[in-house]
């Protein structure tokens, strides 16, 4: 009777450890969902982190990594990936309403400020007449990078600055600066030649530069107007629902993650936490801008 008992009770605990996939990691279905995220640099600290998670529920997550910023949007409306995790909410807006792709956020991840750098001078005062300053040409992060210069107090952009304008709706340049827009991943590569450039904060730290320790300027994070500048996850709109998705955008939240984020950037970005319907609206704002 005791043997009995004990193969009782050995049997349960496998059927239990079965039905929740906690041995397997295989899903509810008994089977592994396998997820393509693009990423725009895969060696961050917390994607072994989130695939060692993920794959404790079944999500068994590859990271395909592209060089480009355009790349990730266009393999994901074309389901080459199911994923990808690269992109603020404005950038994602933009490329939905100008391709005609529907792409949609299904989670936040972080906020990464944008900084202003450079290899010859330790403060923007130290600017010079004439001076040139590279920034990225794609329309959401030149917006973005104008902003900063505008706030670092070198200068005025129309009552009408959009979240997509450019150098022309600037109406006052005192130290008539060269604002040079170039590819993002160019913009690093440009310091030697300029007096500063703005550098994407994932790009920044690509290079080898701290946004908080390096840069000259930083964006304010505590600025109310950071929302389109928050990055997300996004999927096709047909995917907005997908569980495994919705999980993995969960998961990305936890705090080890958080932890990973804030080590792996020398503390210059952190994770920001937005409700669906948060990201909805804000999408929504964006995309009809």
């Amino acid at each position: 009777m005791k043997k009995f008992w004990i193969l009782a009770i050995a049997l349960i605990a496998s059927l239990t450890l079965a039905a929740c996939g906690g041995a397997s990691g295989e899903n509810a279905d008994g089977e592994t969902v396998k997820v393509r995220i693009g990423v725009n640099g895969a060696d961050g600290a917390q994607w072994p982190i989130l695939k060692e998670k993920a794959a404790k529920e079944g999500i068994e997550i590859e990271l395909v990594e592209f060089a480009d910023y355009t790349l990730p949007n266009n393999a994901l409306a074309q389901g080459d990936i199911e994923l990808n995790a690269f992109q603020t909410i404005a950038f994602l807006a933009q490329y939905s309403k100008e391709s005609g792709n529907e792409l949609v956020p299904v989670g936040s991840t972080m906020f990464a400020p944008m900084g202003l750098f450079s290899d010859k001078i330790k403060d923007v005062s130290e600017l010079k007449k004439g001076d040139k300053i590279a920034i990225p040409d794609d329309a959401v992060s030149q917006a973005r990078a104008l902003r900063l210069l505008e706030s670092a107090g070198l200068l005025t952009l129309s009552e009408d600055f959009g979240l997509f304008d450019d150098p022309t709706k600037i109406t006052e340049n005192k130290l008539d600066l060269e604002i040079i827009p170039m590819t993002p991943q160019q913009t690093p590569r440009a310091l030697p030649d300029v007096a500063a450039s703005v550098i994407n904060n994932g790009i920044a730290g690509q290079a080898g530069l701290s946004p908080v320790e390096d840069s000259i300027f930083i964006e304010d994070e505590n600025d109310e107007n950071i929302r389109p500048y928050i990055n997300t996850i996004a999927a096709r709109a047909e995917d907005k629902d997908n569980e495994a998705y919705q999980r993995i955008a969960e998961l990305y939240q936890e705090e080890d993650i958080a932890e990973a984020v804030k080590a792996d950037t020398n503390g210059g970005s952190f994770l920001i936490d937005l409700s669906q319907e948060e990201l909805d609206q804000t999408y929504e704002e964006l995309k009809n801008y």
